[in-house]
């Protein structure tokens, strides 16, 4: 009967951040919940804060992440890479999409997947528009990389973040093993998109529009925000030169985004309160409640039931396994309520903890409610009367997912054998 309760609060948690009626905040239910769990008995007030710790340092990172993405589209960079993406496309939809998968994998990689979503996103859907092109493939690349090549870096979600803290890995390590399930990913959704998008692609760009494109500066910036992606290398390097001696990310994070945020400041570019408001305290308070009710689903019966169903042995099929596994389960709880529920049974395993690491990250692909960042590009095409249709989306994700999983994790099996 706990478990039952407590997965109606969970169910009721994510319910809500789905729909968010009136456009209130994820928190407005999941703080109530994660009290609730508390006073009914289904987690201990000792059980909370722990937890509550526990997910600190995640949630601290990504304030400071969105901090930093903020700040960089403030000094241009997002316009700059818009500009890269419409001169390397020219107008040629084949070419374009490349050059869109290029810019998606890295920001995802470096600045997070909600980098992606929220800020590279309308930058490629006007850049499509100005070739006068079919944005749907483009659109589409943004959402699907911004979970699948989320795999690179721990900082590149916070998925990442939680199992990279529990796989005793190091920076350079993670990414090491990573890389390879990197780039299969992305190679089979390029593979894949090339088909699936036959149509689109085949289209040439408006005669008029190609023209324009022949002129940069009519496709943003020319010149380089040089000191932003200065700030942004060096604290790309600070994440993996500073791991070794205990210096959090969200650390390095906080002063790459005080980099960059000063001159915008001095300059009066930008006002302190909205620095706050991009920390989003309101998703920060969604992700620490909700670790509190994933606690009581875990301890109240759900966690014995997953580890009797996760393989045991980092085999090929014990690979496998895992990662299917975790993608049914992103898209049944949600990625990060997922990964919650599934890192304490495989913590002992750095190559099962990897593999889950793929299932949750590749598997929302499949549904709109696998991850949060997938919701939150529906609402941005929405924004924009270019709302996707349900049914292609779930074709698309039928296709992608399990080739992105086997692929994924069979490189990752191959680099575990190397390593």
């Amino acid at each position: 009967m706990s478990m039952i309760i407590a997965l109606i609060l969970l169910g009721a948690v994510l319910g809500f951040a789905v729909v968010r009626p009136r456009g209130l905040p994820e928190a407005t239910a999941a703080v109530p919940a994660a009290l609730l769990a508390v006073a009914s008995g289904l987690v201990t007030p000792a059980g909370a804060v722990g937890e509550i710790r526990e997910l600190a340092p995640t949630v601290a990172f990504l304030a400071a992440i969105l901090v930093l993405a903020f700040t960089a589209e403030r000094h241009g960079v997002f316009g700059y890479l818009g500009a890269l993406v419409a001169r390397s496309g020219r107008g040629r939809p084949r070419r374009l999409l490349g050059a869109v998968f290029g810019a998606a994998a890295v920001t995802t990689a470096v600045l997070s997947l909600d980098a992606t979503v929220v800020l590279l996103t309308p930058v490629v859907f006007a850049v499509a528009a100005r070739a006068g092109v079919g944005h749907r493939p483009h659109s589409y690349a943004c959402n699907h990389l911004a979970n699948s090549a989320s795999l690179l870096l721990p900082v590149s979600n916070l998925t990442n973040l939680l199992a990279f803290t529990a796989s005793g890995l190091t920076f350079a390590g993670f990414a090491a093993l990573m890389a390879a399930p990197w780039l299969a990913v992305i190679l089979v959704e390029f593979l894949i998109f090339q088909f699936f998008f036959a149509t689109d692609l085949a289209r040439p760009g408006d005669a008029t529009d190609l023209a324009r494109l022949g002129n940069t500066a009519a496709d943003g910036p020319t010149v380089a925000p040089r000191y932003a992606l200065a700030v942004l290398a060096v604290t790309l390097a600070g994440f993996a030169g500073l791991q070794p001696f205990g210096v959090e990310p969200a650390w390095v994070a906080g002063l790459g985004a005080i980099a960059l945020a000063v001159p915008l400041l001095k300059n009066r570019e930008i006002r302190p309160g909205e620095l706050i408001a991009r920390a989003d305290p309101a998703f920060c308070a969604f992700v620490l409640s909700l670790g509190v009710v994933v606690l009581a689903v875990r301890v109240n019966g759900l966690g014995d039931h997953i580890e009797t169903l996760l393989p045991q042995h980092a085999d090929l099929l014990g690979l496998l396994g895992a990662a299917v596994l975790a993608a049914v389960l992103a898209n049944l709880l949600n990625n990060l309520p997922a990964t919650l529920v599934l890192l304490p049974a495989v913590a002992d395993s750095p190559g099962l903890l990897l593999a889950v690491l793929i299932g949750v990250n590749v598997g929302p692909n499949l549904t709109y409610a696998g991850s949060l960042a997938t919701l939150l590009w529906r609402r941005i095409l929405h924004a924009r009367d270019a709302a996707p249709r349900t049914s292609e989306f779930l074709k698309l994700g039928a296709v992608t997912v399990p080739l992105s999983l086997l692929a994924g994790v069979t490189a990752l099996w191959a680099g575990l054998h190397l390593a």
